[in-house]
């Protein structure tokens, strides 16, 4: 395999350095510095400024009414990895080919650190829980090897600091990060947290009574499944104040009221429902925006907002245009109460999700599965590729709130709609939800004459998207074409009830 001459590669170096060089001589008042917090297995509405009485989050709470709070923003995928690929690459996975959690980002995809440098000379830095795209090697020699031998992992050439380590010492490298940085350069810094990610190992202080819990109609109201909710929320409230620490540091260095602060979760909650699945819990997640002097306080939107968006928007802020592969766009103006067109959809993609390959169709295998996803205001249409794969909530299948629902489907206790959402095999190839009627999405309205415009429109709206983003799975069947006999995607006709 040959690599760039040692000769090359100092040049590029010269380059990068001297278009730094220039951009910092620039206004530098006029560039904010950025803060991108983002937490992991996090389902909206879990803050209490949402007004979920589940959690308590003061920190956040107060960051969200000195800036905007978002109710519909949508990560890429709901999973980690192509997740996190779409916020830095202003595209989707499928776009960016992260749809495999062992992929590194490919060094043609240039990221939202690397254009603030170059065009802006941003100091740019990663800190916290890995940031998951320089390839995911399982401990494996092999892996290790291929991507050292490739130059595969790129990240340490694409920001000026990068340290990975828990969430205790985020705050820490926040700090050691800011000392680092050059008086006369404004800062990027993209801080990951693991809470709530499992383990769920929070302070009993932190956890909520279980009792007390409000529970969406997605869930059943069983034992098990309270007892992992207030573990969870747990993690959320520590959460909280971890990012509480981290913004004390920006107090201390004098640069708390001068920086665009962004919090997000990288996707939905490692539960029923939430990650791993094209519902709304599984790629809905809180969004915070917090930016004296241009984003008013107490903003409060609705409008859908993308994964895809984040970059060009912090470019926009910035002063910076897109990169030219960004389809995101950029929602600066509506930060800025402007006039501000709204997205008509956002567009979800669901991947293999880590190591598994598509060898076993039991139970517990919920890791290769293909699926994509279209949402508009009102609408929801999942489309499955792989539905004979079992639905099987990802990271939480050995849990005791799932295997309480296995035990209630069995003995037929569970109520009928969760029985058909979690417990019909195969799968609906097609899903359509009214989110309006139906926000748990639990009734399946594919198929019916009733509903035939919108999801035409919608199945349209997704080829579209599939198209641009060479993708690499078979289109959904549209109206119009003669080589696909109708599919009825009722969940009734696509499969009954597994038994087990």
């Amino acid at each position: 395999m040959s690599h760039p001459a040692p000769l090359l590669t100092c040049f590029r170096w010269l380059l990068l350095t001297i278009s730094i060089a220039v951009a910092a001589t620039g206004h530098a008042a006029d560039r904010p510095n950025i803060l991108l917090l983002l937490s992991d297995d996090h389902s909206y509405p879990f803050l209490s400024t949402y007004g979920n009485p589940n959690v308590r989050t003061p920190v956040l709470d107060q960051l969200a009414a000195e800036g905007m709070r978002f109710h519909r923003f949508f990560t890429g995928a709901p999973q980690c990895v192509p997740s996190r690929a779409c916020l830095m690459t202003g595209r989707s996975a499928v776009a960016a080919r992260m749809t495999r959690f062992s992929a590194p980002l490919p060094r043609d995809e240039v990221t939202l650190p690397e254009l603030l440098r170059q065009h802006a000379g941003y100091f740019t830095g990663i800190c916290g829980r890995s940031f998951h795209l320089d390839g995911a090697s399982r401990n494996s020699p092999t892996l290790n090897r291929i991507y050292d031998d490739n130059n595969l992992r790129t990240f340490a050439d694409r920001v000026d600091f990068l340290n990975t380590c828990g969430d205790a010492e985020v705050a820490g490298q926040t700090a050691t990060f800011l000392d680092k940085k050059p008086a006369d350069r404004p800062f990027f810094l993209w801080a990951n947290f693991s809470d709530p990610h499992h383990p769920w190992n929070a302070d009993p202080q932190l956890r909520p009574d279980p009792a007390t819990l409000q529970l969406p109609a997605h869930w059943p109201d069983l034992p098990g499944l309270r007892e992992q909710l207030a573990d969870y929320f747990a993690e959320i409230n520590r959460l909280d104040r971890t990012i509480g620490n981290v913004l004390d540091v920006l107090k201390q260095k004098g640069v708390y009221n001068n920086t665009l602060i962004v919090f997000a979760g990288d996707n939905g909650a490692a539960l029923p429902h939430g990650k791993g699945s094209l519902y709304d819990p599984g790629s809905n997640v809180p969004f915070l925006i917090r930016w004296p002097g241009h984003v008013q306080p107490h903003g409060d939107s609705r409008a859908l907002i993308s994964g895809e968006d984040v970059a060009p928007t912090l470019l926009a802020a910035a002063g910076i245009e897109p990169g030219p592969k960004m389809s995101g766009h950029s929602f600066l103006p509506l930060l800025k109460n402007q006039p501000f067109t709204p997205r008509r959809h956002v567009f979800v993609e669901r991947g293999s999700h880590g190591s598994n390959a598509p060898v076993r169709t039991d139970i517990t295998s919920s890791g290769y599965d293909l699926a994509r996803a279209v949402r508009s205001d009102r609408w929801k249409f999942i489309y499955n590729c792989t539905p004979w794969v079992p639905y099987s909530p990802v990271d939480s299948a050995g849990g005791p709130g799932w295997k309480q629902m296995l035990a209630a489907a069995d003995s037929k206790t569970l109520p009928a709609p969760l029985i058909s959402t979690y417990f019909t095999t195969p799968r609906p190839v097609y899903e359509l939800y009214d989110l309006d009627a139906d926000p748990s999405e639990l009734n399946n309205l594919a198929g019916r004459p009733e509903t035939a415009a919108v999801e035409k429109e919608l199945r349209e709206a997704l080829a579209e998207k599939m198209i641009l983003d060479f993708d690499y799975l078979p289109l959904p069947a549209l109206p119009d074409q003669q080589d696909n006999p109708p599919q009825n995607g009722g969940k009734k006709a696509a499969g009954k009830a597994r038994k087990k």
